[in-house]
């Protein structure tokens, strides 16, 4: 059901006035929005959110994409430095400009695809990423942090509404949506008015890009950082008088028709934004794996189906799942060679599921991946793609469903499963959350460390300023936290 506005904004959003048009409905929705509209459902997921993602940054800081970004941004910048006029890289002693901030960050908060989901694409690898690096310039507060991902989202949540099947088309959703969010988010940091905010969300929206065919490569997690990035410069240059167009959404020349798969997307009903609440209304999906979510709910049924059964893989001579089509058109790696690869294959998901019983940041690996037992196991699975869609998220089918064929023709069936613990409707409890933010600081902070920054991330709206989160100190030490597949220069 939607979730309703504080009447008090709802009256201060309108001010007597009738709906404008959609890109000036944005952006006075993004010049009046203070914290003290949100409803605190909004503010416990963003605070969540925050901790997630500051949790598989620490994880996918090691990641090849991620050195390879950095080592390029030292090179610009004749070395990486303890700099006082810089912001810290991922939370780190190194001290860059914002813009490389962000894109650092974003980037290793894709690296290993353990970000949350929602709104067909990973809010918060991008919009945390431009946040922390704009707050820690402009000294904002934990409030603001919090408004700015919030609005972020919603702006972002208002546009996906009005179209979809992006995947489809060929684009990724997180990067193209994301730049939009991301400048969304800086100018709500920078307060700027809604002219200038209308000219960053079109500055934005002219970056806006990602290709669908680079999943599984170093790409698809550049492409957040490069949207984070992007995001934030438009919403400095805006706000330094850079001029663009103020109808970006609306015009028939604008980032709806562009971008949009179908030749008819909704250029014109009025925004919700400012009568509901899309945060609460969708949620986040907090991921238990760190795989594309599109295989997550399958996997997590059948490691379950199989150990209650006590069945081994030798016992198994096919599996065949089903599940919408929206997702067998991005599960599209039948026979993965590497790690990146296996991220987005349904067969690894049933292969990891029949031999290994888990999907953790160590298995997903080219090593791994490339075990004799887990290549044979691929042609033993089946996709069975349907024509439904999901009214909560549009990319899924409502339920999938695996059934196992053992080796003397007796069927294992799991029955519908609609959901998975972290889903949006059946969230971590805290002490999950923990469990899953201490595996994935592990190589970056004891165990103190990780409490302290836990907690700190728990509490984000008390703090005073991003500079009260803690540095990292062993994030981008030389030689440290480096994945196989690394060459030595990456690693320089």
């Amino acid at each position: 059901m939607p979730v309703h506005c504080q009447s008090g904004f709802r009256a201060h959003f309108f001010d007597g006035l009738t709906r404008m048009a959609l890109t000036a409905d944005l952006s006075k929705f993004l010049e009046q929005i203070r914290f003290e509209h949100i409803p605190q459902d909004a503010v416990a997921l963003a605070t969540d959110a925050f901790t997630d993602t500051i949790g598989v940054i620490m994880a996918g800081v090691g990641e090849p994409i991620v050195n390879i970004v950095r080592n390029e941004i030292a090179a610009k910048a004749n070395g990486l430095g303890p700099e006082s006029d810089g912001v810290r890289a991922c939370l780190s002693p190194l001290a860059i400009v914002a813009s490389d901030a962000a894109l650092l960050g974003g980037t290793a908060a894709h690296a290993l695809d353990y970000d949350d989901q929602a709104l067909t694409g990973h809010p918060s690898a991008i919009l945390i990423p431009t946040i922390l690096s704009e707050a820690e310039i402009l000294g904002s507060s934990g409030k603001d942090m919090v408004t700015a991902y919030v609005a972020g989202y919603e702006v972002w949540a208002e546009l996906v509404r009005r179209s979809g099947k992006y995947h489809s088309k060929g684009w990724h959703p997180t990067s193209l949506f994301g730049v939009i969010g991301a400048a969304a988010a800086a100018t709500v940091l920078r307060r700027l008015d809604a002219k200038r905010i209308a000219a960053a969300l079109a500055m934005a929206g002219s970056q806006a890009s990602g290709l669908a065919v680079n999943f599984g490569t170093m790409t698809k997690p550049y492409h957040a950082g490069m949207a984070a990035r992007s995001g934030l410069v438009s919403a400095r240059l805006a706000g330094a008088g850079a001029t663009a167009a103020l109808d970006v959404f609306e015009n028939r020349r604008g980032f709806l028709t562009a971008y949009a798969p179908d030749d008819s997307p909704d250029w014109d009903s009025p925004s919700q934004l400012g009568t509901h609440w899309h945060l609460v209304e969708h949620r986040l999906c907090v991921k238990r794996y760190p795989t594309c979510y599109f295989m997550q709910r399958s996997f997590d049924a059948t490691v379950r189906l199989l150990k209650e059964a006590s069945i081994k893989a030798d016992d198994i001579a096919g599996i065949e799942v089903t599940m919408g089509k929206g997702q067998t058109a991005v599960l599209v790696n039948e026979r993965p060679q590497t790690g990146l690869q296996a991220k987005f294959s349904e067969q690894f998901a049933m292969a990891a599921a029949a031999v290994l019983g888990r999907m953790g940041i160590e298995e997903v690996c080219d090593e791994v991946v490339q075990r004799p037992e887990i290549q044979s196991f691929f042609p033993k699975v089946k996709l069975n793609p349907v024509d439904e869609y999901d009214s909560r998220d549009p990319a899924h089918s409502p339920t999938e469903q695996v059934t196992v064929t053992l080796n003397d023709g007796t069927q294992l069936d799991s029955g519908p499963i609609a959901s998975i613990r972290g889903y949006a409707f059946d969230p971590l409890s805290t002490g999950e959350l923990w469990e899953k933010f201490l595996q994935c600081t592990a190589r970056t902070h004891t165990e103190e460390e990780a409490r302290l920054m836990f907690e700190r991330t728990q509490n984000i709206a008390s703090l005073g300023s991003a500079q009260d989160l803690p540095t990292c100190e062993r994030v981008f030490a030389a030689g440290e936290w480096s994945r196989s597949g690394e060459t030595p220069e990456m690693a320089s």
